[in-house]
């Protein structure tokens, strides 16, 4: 496997153990601009709501800071979650990224809620809106506003996303199943499989995506982007110390038990680390060598046109660090954008 795979970043804007908000969207505006100065191709945040643990609750106000902070990277949703919003106002706030930074907004979209089912009926205000049986209508209309011209009716008819676009941002269906995977192949879109999760399904769902795939004014061919956790040291034995508070997260999301992410030292005398680090994972965590041997694998193994990392740790200096050794064993990250 090539080693100029473009590589991008998944930032999750972690809060850790006696951090604030402002603490840990100071280390995601860190990563970022880490990420834009090494050559990673984008960085994408994501939404979440009422999480202890993620500060990303509004991607297009983070997106809107973290593009003006850096040069070249393209800057984007992983994704934002359709439906939780109007079709129209999304297209709105991504157009509106588009006009202010040109060529480098990605609109990432997911059909999950992003949070917890009463979470998610306070951001949709009716509990029928609970279903996500529009989405693909909803993903139709969002097309449609941009300017898709293979869509017909619906919002297009009688809205723009904005009065007068030069250029449209790139639309990218997310998902860790078939439906997600089949729906972007049909609709001719990039497809960013969440592999960072855990799933067993992405050489599944990366095929299906590519059977199902037809040619679209924004893409001449399949195009995956697939997720992974990890986190890279000078040892491994370091990486894997590093590691412990994102395995203790993990586990918490498992059993419904949402806290910040713990600090090393908290991890290391959690009463529940055992269990934590027995816990199934495909994370690739060790020394550059080793990560970038895991790298290759992955790719390999899904055929993926690019690979966009996750650092699941508490401190920014380590995110950062575990970025600058991968880059540096990987060679350059890839700065043209196939997809774009």
């Amino acid at each position: 496997m090539s080693e100029s795979l473009p590589l991008s970043v998944l930032e999750l804007a972690t809060v850790g153990s006696g951090q604030s908000t402002a603490d840990a969207l100071a280390a995601t505006t860190r990563v970022a601009q880490a990420a834009d100065r090494l050559g990673y191709s984008r960085l994408w945040v994501a939404e979440h709501h009422n999480m202890p643990a993620v500060a990303s609750t509004s991607p297009p106000v983070l997106i809107a800071h973290l593009a003006a902070v850096t040069r070249r990277i393209r800057v984007g949703s992983g994704g934002v979650m359709l439906p939780n919003h109007a079709p129209l106002v999304v297209a709105e706030q991504f157009a509106l990224l588009e006009a202010l930074h040109p060529g480098r907004v990605d609109l990432g979209i997911g059909r999950a809620p992003g949070t917890d089912q009463h979470t998610a009926l306070a951001l949709r205000r009716d509990p029928a809106a609970l279903s996500a049986e529009d989405f693909p209508q909803h993903l139709l209309d969002l097309l449609g506003l941009f300017g898709d011209p293979r869509v017909e009716g619906g919002l297009a008819e009688r809205f723009r996303a904005t009065p007068a676009p030069a250029s449209v941002p790139l639309v990218v269906l997310l998902g860790s199943s078939g439906f997600s995977a089949q729906l972007a192949g049909q609709l001719g879109l990039p497809f960013a499989f969440a592999h960072h999760f855990g799933g067993p399904n992405v050489q599944a769902a990366v095929a299906l995506y590519r059977d199902s795939f037809r040619a679209s004014p924004a893409l001449e061919r399949p195009y995956t982007i697939v997720t992974a956790n990890v986190l890279a040291a000078d040892t491994a034995e370091e990486a894997r110390r590093l590691a412990l508070p994102g395995q203790l997260m993990r586990l918490s999301l498992r059993l419904n038990r949402l806290r910040p992410v713990p600090s090393l030292e908290e991890a290391e005398r959690d009463p529940e680390r055992a269990a934590a680090e027995a816990m199934p994972s495909n994370a690739i965590v060790g020394d550059p060598p080793g990560v970038v041997a895991g790298l290759r694998q992955l790719a390999a193994d899904t055929g993926a046109d690019e690979l966009m990392l996750s650092a699941s740790t508490h401190g920014v200096a380590e995110r950062v660090r575990s970025l600058e050794l991968v880059a540096d064993a990987w060679g350059p990250a890839g700065l043209e954008h196939p997809a774009a």
